[in-house]
């Protein structure tokens, strides 16, 4: 599997990554899911303090014990769960950050975090404490590079022009293509772009119009409108899901297309689908058919 660097980092992410919601709640099925990653060449995992309560980030570094030297290890910060273990809150102080990071290394049963991210971020945000905090932990090794996941223009641009952060997690896939007008400027900030939803909730894939005839539709696509473009996508072309990657890894602003997987077969599933990468004729057709759509909020 080929590699891209993670902005001007050093680090080299696999093109297709591991998005760890997604993994079943049980230490031995979650550990053979990504044995199986590792082993088709996956080297970039990416979990969330928030995801079941931190549990997954107890599945994720039970699965890689041994082997931390071969990966690249994500996780991510900024929601505070309750108390009572109902809901959260949104809390990016230096405060929060510095210490809930000290939980994730305990449960990922690690002593660094290779890309340690904002998980999400609004404008009311003291953004300089939280860059702080970020540069504070790098500074003391706990990790090597910092990032944001968010969909919201304005708060990438100001976090981008006040920081060195190298990753922008976005959701990203033939079907919600807001994320191509800000390319430009997050390859001129030195950073790249890490996809989420790259298959569209399954859309893009062989179940495609199964799933998109029980939806009530999808980003700015009603049902109907749904339901036509997933028809169109996959009669033009030869494997979806392979066109599916292929389409987010075309523009090289995106180092890795992040896939979820519940079962091995869902995994291989995946990586049999990068690995036939689609021709350039196909993805422009396939471009040609699904909309381009923008952020109505949020914007610049």
């Amino acid at each position: 599997m080929k590699k891209r660097e993670l902005g001007k980092s050093g680090l080299y992410v696999s093109e297709m990554g591991f998005g760890c919601m997604s993994l079943p709640n049980d230490l031995d099925e979650s550990k053979k899911i990504i044995d199986a990653a590792i082993h088709a060449g996956i080297n970039y995992f990416d979990t969330a303090d928030l995801y079941d309560g931190g549990r997954n980030e107890e599945l994720v570094g039970h699965a890689l014990k041994g082997r931390r030297q071969d990966i690249i290890l994500a996780t991510k910060a900024g929601n505070k769960m309750n108390p009572d273990g109902n809901g959260w809150s949104w809390d990016a102080s230096k405060a929060h950050i510095t210490g809930a990071i000290k939980q994730s290394l305990l449960r990922l049963e690690t002593d660094y975090i290779d890309l340690y991210q904002l998980h999400g971020g609004v404008m009311e945000d003291n953004v300089d404490e939280t860059i702080d905090a970020f540069e504070s932990l790098k500074k003391e090794g706990l990790i090597r590079q910092y990032g944001i996941s968010s969909i919201r223009p304005i708060v990438i641009k100001r976090f981008l022009d006040k920081s060195s952060a190298i990753s922008i997690m976005m959701q990203y896939s033939l079907l919600d293509r807001r994320p191509e007008e800000w390319f430009p400027m997050i390859q001129e900030a030195g950073a790249s772009v890490v996809t989420r939803g790259t298959i569209a909730k399954g859309f893009l894939t062989a179940e495609g119009m199964t799933r998109a005839e029980q939806a009530n539709g999808f980003v700015d696509y009603d049902a109907t409108d749904l339901t036509r473009t997933v028809q169109e996508l996959s009669e033009q072309s030869d494997d979806l899901h392979a066109a599916a990657i292929a389409y987010v890894l075309r523009d090289q602003t995106v180092a890795s297309a992040l896939i979820g997987a519940r079962t091995i077969e869902q995994l291989l599933d995946s990586v049999i689908a990068y690995e036939k990468q689609a021709g350039d004729e196909e993805i422009i057709r396939l471009g040609n058919i699904a909309r381009k759509n923008i952020y109505k909020e949020h914007r610049l």
